[in-house]
């Protein structure tokens, strides 16, 4: 209720008000409290506890908005120079590498106008290491707008990580002196620096092949993962282990835990005078912390190291370990700290798949070990438990994630099972711990024959995720379903996994709602957010018109809609303009310039199109032709912003994506660049 709570917040179409959440917060708390005290009817007090966190969730999800609140960029999207400091390297986006800087100075804004970070792509540059001082010039602008109408909204994402500008760089990337900045950004900044380091020396240790999935293992960095690895581990099934997560986090901490554990045992002094058990945890607990420092503490990385630890804790508070109430402890702590992980996808797949796991792990019955069982039969049955064990923890896992992939990124690994189970020894026995091993001991220059095994591990699961992905079918794509579907299948996954009984597959059909789900049709037309790319639809396929500009969005819109992204030739484009051929399914013409096209150009595009997209201002005086025609231009994107296109009897119904992000902080599309080339 709390989750749910901060992600009524991020999806309320107007920015609340602080003391209304406040108010009602409290008032709901003293209800629960006075409900308490006066021993009220045991429903009223759960009603009353959940709604109270209910209002809980969206008053912290205010404070935390509040609290990173920072200046976005204004004005046109135009060539700035930037003076700053290099705060990390993200993960390279469509267009290659990019780094978070810190600006100092940004020429032409004022110093209170100023983004506190702003994340760029370097193209061919090489890349500065985090704590470098940089002089650059880059086109910057505000984060982009949802690539489509009710898609996934980056730019709320850049709010709560207080970036408030995106771009590429123009030219080179020099040095520059700079003051020193503020001693918690040069702290963030040296953490980030050694591990850019490491990283480095990782990939130098393993080579290109293997090197690059190995650093994204330990330090989170993507910079040397090739697209045909990503593309592999992505129709496989696997991309998950690309991402710091709950999967490592459990490797490394049980690995260090059971290493402590046993070295604790092997020394009969210390076992006999000490809890070895707890001693295990705190190493598990230690070696957790560090290898969150080490990755970067992306979110995934935070979500997972706080589950983590509070099981490592109840360890040494002589609880259970692996329960749903130290779940629900970690899901509350991370929430709290983070509200707007609610609408983050990774937040919600972790957390389901940890939900449905444990609720397996108290339902997996446990047998009575035997007593003097000979080897030959003991440990076939063992291999088999193990076996069984694994299938249903993938399976389970992958039903519990599968709702949450469908709708966010809408894709289907169909071997995704089999992928999973063939490389799971491999992570678990192979690749994690000999990866941990290495990388503690590399920089004493010890790790190369541990990052040499790991290496080798790497190697094979890409050939698994290779053989998987190059099977006919191996991925399909499944179009989003309405976005309250997707409420409804969490609210059943949570039934399945926390009632008690029979009831309790009542969840099921709601579980598998995404899936069940009947699709609208699907637009016939979408046009991105500055009006410089359009895409169509034919049958179940979207041809691009531009193949060279907005992929990422035109092929992210493609997907959502359950089309396969083409490039057949049925629009004929120049360096200013695209027009319909014969056989076209939309007859829409594109004027992706950023200046106006003159009256003749504009009267022939009408002429050849039912409906016209002008990029640049709308023209002073609209040519006769063009009266029957819908005609859209910098005015209408800088206002609606991506837009959607329904045959709609004889006329056509479009739908905007900027009406359905509301007025929030991280909404306003501050003065879009429709004033022509610059």
């Amino acid at each position: 209720m709390f989750g749910l709570g901060a992600a009524a917040y991020l999806e309320a179409p107007a920015e609340p008000l602080l003391w209304p959440l406040a108010a009602a917060a409290a008032t709901l708390a003293a209800a629960w409290a006075l409900a308490r005290r006066w021993n009220a009817p045991r429903r009223l007090i759960v009603l009353v506890s959940l709604a109270a966190f209910f209002m809980a969730g969206g008053l912290a999800a205010k404070l935390r908005s509040d609290r990173v609140a920072a200046p976005l960029m204004s004005g046109e999207r135009i060539v700035r120079r930037v003076d700053g400091f290099v705060v990390d390297v993200a993960s390279p986006g469509a267009g290659g590498q990019r780094l978070v800087v810190a600006p100092v100075a940004i020429s032409g804004l004022a110093p209170e106008r100023t983004p506190r970070r702003i994340r760029v792509t370097i193209g061919q540059n090489p890349i500065p290491a985090p704590g470098s001082a940089v002089h650059l010039r880059a086109m910057l602008g505000q984060p982009p707008p949802p690539a489509a109408p009710g898609s996934y909204d980056f730019a709320r994402d850049a709010w709560f990580d207080s970036i408030g500008g995106v771009g590429f760089v123009t030219g080179d990337i020099g040095d520059v002196g700079l003051d020193a900045p503020p001693a918690r950004l040069r702290i963030a900044m040296a953490v980030n620096a050694f591990r850019w380091r490491l990283a480095q020396r990782i990939f130098a240790r393993m080579g290109p092949s293997s090197g690059g999935i190995g650093v994204a293992m330990v330090t989170g960095h993507e910079a040397w993962i090739t697209q045909a690895q990503t593309d592999a581990m992505r129709a496989s099934g696997l991309a998950h282990i690309l991402s710091i997560s709950g999967l490592h986090m459990a490797i490394v901490g049980g690995f260090v835990f059971g290493l402590a554990r046993l070295a604790v045992a092997a020394w009969p002094w210390l076992a006999l005078r000490a809890p070895g058990k707890k001693i295990a945890a705190i190493a598990g607990l230690l070696s957790v912390l560090a290898y969150l420092v080490i990755s970067g503490a992306p979110p995934p990385a935070e979500r997972s190291a706080i589950t983590a630890s509070v099981a490592f804790l109840a360890i040494l508070f002589d609880r259970r370990a692996i329960t749903l109430h130290g779940l629900a402890v970690a899901a509350l702590l991370i929430l709290a700290w983070k509200p707007e992980a609610a609408g983050e996808p990774g937040f919600q797949m972790s957390f389901a798949a940890t939900a449905a796991l444990v609720a397996l792990a108290e339902a997996w019955p446990r047998p009575l070990k035997e007593i003097s069982t000979p080897w030959w039969i003991r440990w076939p049955q063992a291999g088999l438990a193990w076996l069984a064990i694994s299938v249903a923890a993938s399976f389970v896992a992958g039903l519990a994630t599968g709702p949450f992939a469908m709708q966010h990124f809408n894709r289907v690994a169909i071997w995704g099972l089999p992928a999973n189970l063939a490389v799971e020894p491999l992570s678990s026995f192979v690749i994690m711990p000999f990866l941990a091993i290495g990388t503690a001991l590399e920089p004493l220059g010890l790790g190369g024959p541990f990052l040499a095994v790991a290496g080798w591990g790497i190697d094979a699961m890409v050939a698994v995720a290779n053989a998987f992905a190059g099977v006919h079918g191996a991925q399909r794509i499944v179009a989003s379903a309405p976005p309250q579907v997707l409420v409804v299948a969490f609210l059943g996954l949570m039934m399945l996994c926390l009632w008690r009984g029979r009831l309790r597959w009542i969840g099921a059909p709601m579980a598998l709602s995404i899936a069940l789900w009947p699709r609208p049709e699907p637009p016939d037309a979408w046009i991105a957010a500055d009006g410089a790319t359009a895409a169509v639809r034919t049958g179940d396929a979207a041809v691009l018109l531009r193949t060279d500009a907005k992929r990422f969005g035109a092929e992210l819109w493609a997907r959502r809609r359950g089309l396969e992204p083409t490039t057949w030739s049925l629009y004929g484009c120049d360096r200013r303009v695209c027009v319909p051929a014969t056989g076209a399914p939309v007859r829409l013409a594109l004027a992706w310039s950023r200046k106006t096209p003159d009256a003749e150009t504009l009267s022939g595009l009408c002429a050849a199109a039912e409906v016209v997209v002008v990029r640049g201002p709308r023209p002073e005086r609209i040519p006769p032709l063009c009266n029957d025609t819908v005609l859209l231009t910098g005015e209408d994107f800088a206002q609606g912003g991506a837009a959607e296109l329904y045959r709609h009897l004889d006329g056509w119904r479009i739908a905007w994506a900027q009406p359905l992000r509301g007025d929030r902080p991280w909404s306003h599309l501050l003065t879009a660049d429709v004033t022509g080339d610059r």
